[in-house]
């Protein structure tokens, strides 16, 4: 698609879309022209090991169509330990061949696959109507997350990103702490992600596929490589070529907290600079990364800091300072640091002496419809709504913002990109907007 899509449209509430992909008939909700007032939703399962085991579950509360995954082993167990009796999914190896074959008798696809295969996955099931979820992060590179939202809000279908605590209350407590001025202005923001995917070197030395794995179709979008170690089941966060390393895969998590308390998806122009990353290489992701987002002032917020770091020993003297004086705890945190004094990311204030003092405020924000992100799906498909995390108005935006994390990470410390929301391009390097999109190998393009 054109790097010309606006912002506007990228962040554009789809009110219409529950009104479009919901139609009525006496009262009871619709899909596909069938009523879903007694009816199961039809559901594909893309992507079944690892975090597919909620996908597969959610999917069995409904009706179970359809399971796709690249590895035959997953699948047998995913048949006998999970699915059993409850239903007879067709099996598949290629999402491609599972929705060209299955999409007449699809309500919902859920993906949960590595990150290289999200959009590819997505973009295949949008095309075809069907409502989507998809893990965290939303895609591989910036620019599918405007893909993505784009066809959402053309094919007005209902669409879920995977950020659990998206649809927790405890986020939006902070928010509500944070809006009741709690702790003053909010001035800096400090995220631990507590991973370090990435190293350093090449490729190890290529050997026989395994057994029952299905490596063109594990590839997909990817150039073709031989299969070697440290790529299936897991440990394809650390290449480029297939995951997103930690800020892509944890930032949409923690990030998650600065991004609706300061209303980040409102900002067009931002920074990004490099202040800490050690190893990298053409294949693998920088680790020890420390960035920080410099968030030009709006007319609600003033300018603020927000700092992201991979993990726990790379935290602040802000962070230690505390644990001295108040024995907190940091692991998976955001602290909000403001003129007034700190938040932690389960809405309190420290010290718990200035929390005590302080009124709790009002439960003022919109509360998620469900208390996990596919199940909320579900709620909107039947009832109508939009999903919290939904790809044009969050799930784009997030993973758009954790992912130019990357392009100042690639630069190295003391550099800083400044990245245009409307324009879809960092400014100032423009050698870097190579990192923004990707090629495809042939039949597998977003």
């Amino acid at each position: 698609m054109s790097p010309r899509y606006s912002r506007r449209r990228f962040l554009q509430h789809t009110a219409s879309v529950a009104g479009a992909a919901l139609a009525t008939c006496s009262g009871a909700p619709y899909v596909l022209g069938r009523s879903l007032s007694a009816d199961k939703l039809r559901v594909a399962v893309i992507g079944a090991g690892g975090m597919g085991g909620y996908s597969v579950g959610c999917a069995l509360s409904e009706e179970l169509v359809a399971l796709v995954d690249v590895d035959d082993t997953i699948i047998a167990n995913v048949m006998r330990d999970a699915v059993g009796d409850q239903a007879t999914p067709k099996i598949f190896h290629d999402y491609r061949k599972m929705l060209d074959e299955c999409h007449r008798d699809l309500d919902v696809v859920l993906i949960g696959t590595p990150d290289h295969h999200h959009a590819p996955a997505a973009i295949r099931a949008i095309r075809y109507g069907k409502h989507v979820f998809c893990q965290k992060p939303l895609a591989h590179n910036i620019a599918e997350c405007y893909t993505l939202a784009k066809a959402a809000r053309e094919q007005q279908v209902l669409t879920q990103m995977g950020n659990q605590g998206y649809c927790g209350e405890g986020i939006r407590r902070v928010a509500e702490y944070v809006a009741a001025g709690a702790i003053g202005t909010v001035t800096e923001t400090h995220t631990l992600l507590d991973r370090n995917f990435g190293g350093t070197g090449g490729r190890p030395p290529a050997k026989p596929v395994p057994a029952g794995l299905h490596w063109d179709e594990w590839l997909g979008p990817a150039p073709y490589r031989e299969y070697h170690d440290r790529l299936h089941p897991f440990h394809w966060r650390d290449w480029k070529a297939f995951g997103t390393g930690t800020i892509g895969d944890m930032a949409c998590h923690r990030l998650a907290y600065p991004f609706m308390a300061l209303r980040l998806w409102e900002v067009k122009q931002f920074t990004v600079e490099c202040l800490h990353t050690t190893g990298g290489s053409e294949e693998k992701y920088p680790q020890d990364n420390v960035v920080c987002y410099h968030i030009p002032a709006r007319e609600a917020f003033p300018a603020c800091k927000c700092y992201v770091y991979d993990h726990e020993a790379l935290r602040p003297e802000v962070m230690k300072e505390l644990e001295r004086k108040y024995e907190v705890q940091w692991s998976e945190a955001t602290l909000f640091v403001g003129t007034k004094g700190y938040l932690t990311n389960d809405a309190r204030i420290v010290p718990q002496s200035e929390h005590d003092k302080f009124p709790a405020p009002p439960c003022s924000l919109p509360r998620a419809k469900a208390d996990g992100p596919i199940e909320e799906l579900y709620v909107c498909i039947r009832e109508g709504g939009t999903p919290v995390s939904n790809f044009i108005d969050a799930g784009g935006p997030l993973t758009t913002m954790a992912l130019a994390g990357h392009l100042a990470q690639f630069c190295g410390v003391g550099s800083s990109i400044e990245w245009d929301v409307d324009r879809m391009e960092c400014t100032n390097k423009p050698e870097v907007n190579a990192f923004v999109r990707r090629e495809y190998r042939s039949g597998w393009e977003v």
